[in-house]
C-alpha cells in the first residue's frame, strides 16, 4: 500500500498507527498471502469483532443505561429492544454500507482470483474488512478502550445510523465531496458545547438547534469546506452526533448552490479506447454494479469469425452491443455505448 493511501484511511478512521503494518494487514486478504507471503488479516477479523461488540454495547448501556440512588442499573429499553438496536449496527450489511461510505474497499490487497471476481464488492468481505481494522486499532492501541471507542463510533457513526428517520451518511458526502473536488478532508473541529459560540461568528446554522430550546447540548462542531470560507456550525449529544448535524449544513448549502458532483464529472474524457475501464470506474464508485459481458461468434462468408459481446449492467434494463472480427474490440465497443448511455441519462 502506498503511504498516501495509509495516510487517506487513518485520517478517515481519526486514528494514526505507531505500526502501519498492522493496517496493511487489516488490508491483506488470505488470497494475496497466499500468493505473495506474509500475514493475512483473518485473527485480526476475529479480534476486531469481538472488540466491535464490547464497544456497540458499552454505547448503547452509557446512552440509554445509568444507574439510579438505590445502586441499581436501569435503562429505558428492555433486554430485547437492546438486542434488537445491537444487531441492527453489528449486521453485516451496515458494516459493509460503512466501508462504501468511508471508500475502504478500494485498497484491499487481493490474489488474482479476488480480483478477477471482484470479491471487494461482496458485503461479506467489506464486513470482514471493517472488523479487522478494528483488530488492528485494538491490538494497536494495547486495547486502549478510549481509543477503541473513538474509533468504533467514527466508523460507525451509531448516532445516525440508530435513528430510524434521517440516516443519510452527511458526513461521508461531504467528505468524499471535498476529495474529490479538493483533494482535502474538511477541516472540523468538536468540543464540548458553550455559549461562548455565540461571539465568534458569522456561522452557518444547521437544522438541530431547535431541539435543544430551553437545554443545552453537550457538543459542538465547527466545520470548514475547502475552498470556502463559511463555518457550518450544529450540536449534538455527542461528538458525531454534532458533527453529523454540521455536516447536513455543508451537505446541503453544497446542494443549494449546485455544487454536488455528478456522474458526468467522475469521467475526464470518456473515449473507446478507455471505456472498459472507465465503465468499471464509475462502478467501483458506486453508480451501479459492475458491468458483465457475454459473448457469442459466428463466421462470415470467408470463415472469419464475427464476434457479438452485449454489455449488462444490473441496475438498467437497456444493454449494450459491440461487434467486431476481434473479440476485445467488440467488448470496448459495447462499453463505450453503455458508457455514453449512462453518461447521458444522468
Amino acid at each position: 500500500m502506498k503511504n498516501d493511501d495509509l495516510i487517506f484511511i487513518q485520517n478517515h478512521i481519526d486514528y494514526v498507527f505507531k505500526n502501519t503494518d498492522l493496517l496493511v494487514q487489516a488490508f491483506t486478504r488470505r488470497s494475496y498471502s497466499e500468493e505473495n507471503g506474509g500475514e493475512d488479516n483473518e485473527v485480526l477479523e476475529f479480534v476486531g469483532d469481538k472488540a466491535l461488540d464490547f464497544i456497540v454495547v458499552k454505547y448503547l448501556m452509557d446512552s440509554y443505561g445509568s444507574v439510579k440512588d438505590e445502586n441499581v442499573f436501569v435503562s429505558d429499553y428492555d433486554e430485547g429492544k437492546l438486542t434488537q438496536m445491537k444487531s441492527r449496527l453489528v449486521q453485516k450489511n451496515m458494516l459493509a454500507k460503512r466501508i462504501d461510505y468511508l471508500g475502504f474497499s478500494d485498497f484491499l490487497r487481493m490474489g488474482k482470483g479476488d480480483i478477477e471476481n471482484h470479491v471487494e464488492m461482496r458485503a461479506s468481505v467489506k464486513e470482514d474488512l471493517f472488523e479487522a481494522i478494528i483488530g488492528a486499532v485494538a491490538i494497536d492501541s494495547n486495547w486502549n478502550v478510549k481509543e477503541l471507542e473513538h474509533v468504533i463510533l467514527n466508523m460507525l457513526s451509531p448516532d445516525v445510523e440508530i435513528d430510524e428517520g434521517d440516516c443519510e451518511n452527511y458526513i461521508g458526502l461531504v467528505q468524499d465531496w471535498a476529495l474529490e473536488m479538493y483533494g482535502e478532508l474538511p477541516l472540523y473541529h468538536t468540543e464540548p458545547f458553550s455559549m461562548s459560540y455565540i461571539h465568534f461568528g458569522p456561522y452557518v446554522y444547521g437544522d438541530n438547534r431547535d431541539r435543544y430550546r430551553g437545554s443545552y447540548p453537550k457538543y459542538m462542531c465547527k466545520l470548514m469546506l475547502p475552498g470556502y470560507d463559511k463555518i457550518f456550525f450544529d450540536v449534538g449529544e455527542s461528538e458525531q452526533e454534532a458533527k453529523y448535524w454540521a455536516s447536513k449544513r455543508a451537505h446541503r448549502f453544497i446542494i443549494e448552490n449546485d455544487l454536488e458532483i455528478t456522474i458526468r464529472d467522475e469521467i475526464e474524457n470518456p473515449n473507446y479506447e478507455e471505456s472498459i475501464n472507465q465503465l468499471e470506474t464509475l462502478a467501483r464508485r458506486g453508480y451501479f454494479t459492475i458491468p458483465t459481458y457475454d459473448f457469442t461468434v459466428t463466421h462470415d462468408a470467408d470463415g472469419n469469425p464475427i464476434w457479438t459481446c452485449v454489455c449488462s449492467i444490473e441496475e438498467i434494463e437497456k444493454t449494450m452491443q459491440g461487434q467486431s472480427s476481434l473479440k476485445k474490440n467488440a467488448k470496448k465497443e459495447a462499453a463505450y455505448q453503455m458508457l455514453q448511455y449512462v453518461l447521458k441519462e444522468e
